[in-house]
């Protein structure tokens, strides 16, 4: 077996990992601070006529 090619895969699938939890964490970020704007300033709907 080649030790450098198992080895260069196995980084490379640590960086990926690495990378993806990165990623997920400020997607959760971005979602919460979305979630948490949208309820204190909740858009404002214009009423139509009242049947």
């Amino acid at each position: 077996m080649n030790y450098t090619i198992i080895g260069l895969v196995l980084a490379a699938i640590i960086v990926l990992i690495a990378f993806l939890i990165r990623r997920n964490k400020k997607d959760e970020k971005e979602f919460t601070t979305g979630l948490t704007r949208s309820e204190l300033k909740p858009e404002k709907h214009e009423d139509g006529p009242n049947l």
